[in-house]
């Protein structure tokens, strides 16, 4: 399980290094391309620890969506 996230988190790693450098179209692509690694790891997950580190994951992820978008995140405010 841990080489899963290991990738993971380098993955998301590099969508914030392109935010950063404000590549928001490269940052949004790799942004997709994370979020359908992680439905395809959401449909294999057994384990509930699996499935606590994807949720995670996704928020961050959603977050960062929100950051790149400059939209509102929604949270019933």
């Amino acid at each position: 399980m841990n080489t899963k996230f290991e990738s993971l988190k380098a993955s998301v790693q590099e969508i914030i290094d392109l935010i950063a450098v404000q590549d928001t179209r490269e940052a949004n692509n790799k942004l997709l391309a994370v979020s359908d690694v992680l439905d395809e790891m959401l449909d294999f997950a057994e384990e509930d620890e699996e499935l606590r580190e994807i949720s995670r994951y996704q928020v961050l992820l959603n977050q960062l969506h929100v950051k790149l978008n400059g939209e509102e995140p929604v949270d019933g405010e």
